[in-house]
């Protein structure tokens, strides 16, 4: 899928500057950091619900059986 971003001139020689210090390209750099931060709210988002699940499993267990 192709996919456009609009970038002003200091956030694209910013993020070509980072792209250059890690050795990759700019499309890699930006997929990267995208699929990271996925990533990471996918762990955070169920680490949050695990939490709920033990904090609140009273209410949730009264809650499923009404």
């Amino acid at each position: 899928m192709a996919m456009t971003l609009r970038l002003t001139d200091d956030e694209s020689a910013e993020l070509r500057a980072a792209a250059e210090s890690a050795g990759v390209s700019m499309q890699s750099f930006i997929k990267n950091a995208a699929l990271l931060a996925a990533r990471e709210r996918a762990v955070r988002r169920d680490e949050l619900i695990a939490a709920i699940r033990r904090d609140r499993r009273e209410v949730l267990d009264r809650l499923g059986s009404v």
